[in-house]
């Protein structure tokens, strides 16, 4: 199979209705798209943002390829002069975006298009597979790392929905929390350190015997001295056996609490708190106290809450096929919208309430204003409000320049939060990443990108950040907004009321 350009992981009807565009005369009409989502997944209070810099990769890529290419999907004689059309169309337009490791709530737009109408419409199936996997990685890795204070490893490339998921998929992860990924080409790409054990094959290749283990851990430490040595010791019985040949592995080659990479021991099945708790006691007794106890076995955020819970003796975990597959929410529901054609708001309006868009040209403003409560934020800032305004109008403005300002619930008129003029901090959430079809931001490394969100998680309140049942963050738009979307839908109703044929 050739390489696959990722601009071009499309569905076919984009180009269908690119082709009614080109021979209707509205290829050059300035669209404006939106890209959103609705509610997020396991009735989480928020997302993380990842997968913004492979969609500017991606969006860079349109029209490289030569004209034959797009006969093998749009063949035949009536397809001709939109072949060549498209053989020479690159991205002229703008792109806004969050940031990778940003937290997003509904209908705020995590990626605007602003390009002439093709060029704009082509882009949803491919910036929509990619942002719905990763930012369900990264919003399902941000659930479990939040169960617990302990380093979580992110491990599941082996249940990832192919090879590109497995890659993109541990590096969403690591933004949102995770400590590492075992994925090589994740390390390798994003230049951070892969993390790895050993599986039971290791051990069961030197025989089915207490002494084969023994004699496995001890070549393992042998071929790995001086690098982090973790030890996997429920191949046959963890107690009896297991954690004691680790014991005696380690003092035979001398690795002991002074060993500076560090070293453990991983369990991978049973009971889990009882089995740390005994593994933590015995490796005690033997003097082994830095040994660190490293847990797998299916776990997602319930099972580590339980286990801390219960007083589990667990240093760190490693979580696999939960994140990696976002497991109880697989599918994101990231939406590409049309929101604006040649400077006029447009709105998709559905039987489904929730489905009603915000129209227009937008931007989103986190307000952050000192907190009575102390220790939880970063600067001792407490993020306060979003509101999402239309670019230009009276809140937007009001904002930029520091003015008193007060945000309206959208459906209730009498809920409402006012900030004076210097007691708060705005910061806009969407940044133009391309201009003129040239990218315009300097690229962050990963670590950049978890610091980003690991900075904006702490910036919530505790009750925000909860898994069940989080408290309530106050998300709105501004009155122009409100006022054009009610406009838009007061016409539209009166004419659909009034209309009807012979």
């Amino acid at each position: 199979m050739p390489e696959i350009n990722n601009a071009y992981v499309s569905d076919k009807y984009q180009y269908t209705m690119g082709k009614s565009y080109l021979e209707c005369g509205k290829q050059d009409q300035i669209a404006v798209f939106n890209l959103f989502y609705r509610k997020a997944p396991e009735s989480n209070n928020w997302a993380v943002v990842s997968g913004t810099e492979e969609v500017i990769e991606m969006v860079l890529k349109l029209g490289t390829e030569p004209e034959e290419f797009y006969e093998k999907f749009l063949p035949g004689e009536e397809y001709r002069e939109f072949r060549k059309y498209l053989s020479t169309m690159k991205f002229t337009g703008d792109v806004y975006a969050m940031r990778e490791g940003e937290i997003a709530f509904p209908n705020q737009p995590i990626v605007t298009v602003v390009a002439p109408m093709i060029q704009a419409q082509v882009l949803e199936t491919p910036m929509l597979c990619i942002l719905n996997h990763q930012m369900a990685v990264a919003t399902k890795a941000s659930r479990v790392c939040r169960a617990t204070d302990k380093p979580v490893s992110e491990f599941g490339s082996r249940r990832a929905h192919g090879p590109w998921a497995a890659v993109y998929g541990g590096k969403a992860a690591q933004i949102a929390g995770c400590a590492s990924s075992s994925n090589i080409l994740t390390g390798a790409f994003n230049g951070v350190p892969s993390t790895g054990t050993m599986a039971h094959s290791f051990i069961t290749s030197y025989g089915s015997t207490v002494e084969g283990e023994h004699k496995a851990f001890t070549d393992y430490i042998r071929t790995h001295k001086g690098e982090n040595l973790i030890l996997l010791i429920d191949t046959y019985d963890t107690l009896r056996c297991g954690v004691k040949n680790a014991i005696r592995s380690f003092k035979e080659s001398g690795i002991d609490d002074n060993y500076a990479p560090g070293y453990g021991v991983r369990l991978d099945s049973g009971d889990l708190a009882y089995l740390s708790q005994e593994v933590r006691r015995i490796l005690d007794d033997h003097g082994l106290t830095n040994c660190r106890i490293f847990a797998t076995n299916g776990l997602d955020e319930y099972l580590i809450t339980d286990l801390e819970r219960q007083g589990a003796r667990i240093d760190s975990y490693g979580v696999g096929d939960a994140i990696a597959t976002s497991k109880a929410a697989p599918c994101f529901g990231n939406v590409y919208k049309l929101v604006q054609v040649d400077g006029t708001p447009v709105i998709k309006r559905s039987e489904d309430k929730i489905k009603l868009i915000n129209p227009g040209f937008q931007i989103t403003w986190r307000i952050s204003a000192q907190d009575s409560v102390k220790g939880y934020h970063v600067d001792g800032y407490a993020f306060k409000a979003d509101v999402t305004c239309l670019r230009g109008d009276a809140l937007d403005m009001a904002i930029q320049h520091g003015k008193d300002i007060t945000v309206r619930d959208e459906f209730d008129a009498y809920k409402t939060k006012s900030f004076e003029e210097g007691s708060y901090e705005a910061r806009p959430l969407q940044h133009q990443v391309i201009s003129a079809g040239k990218r315009v931001v300097p690229q962050h490394t990963l670590l950049q990108k978890k610091q980003f969100y690991k900075d904006n998680l702490h910036h919530f309140s505790p009750t925000e950040r909860r898994l069940i049942n989080p408290h309530y963050y106050k998300v709105d738009i501004s009155d122009a907004l409100y006022d054009c979307k009610m406009s838009i839908i007061g016409k539209l109703v009166r004419e659909i009321e009034s209309f009807d044929i012979d």
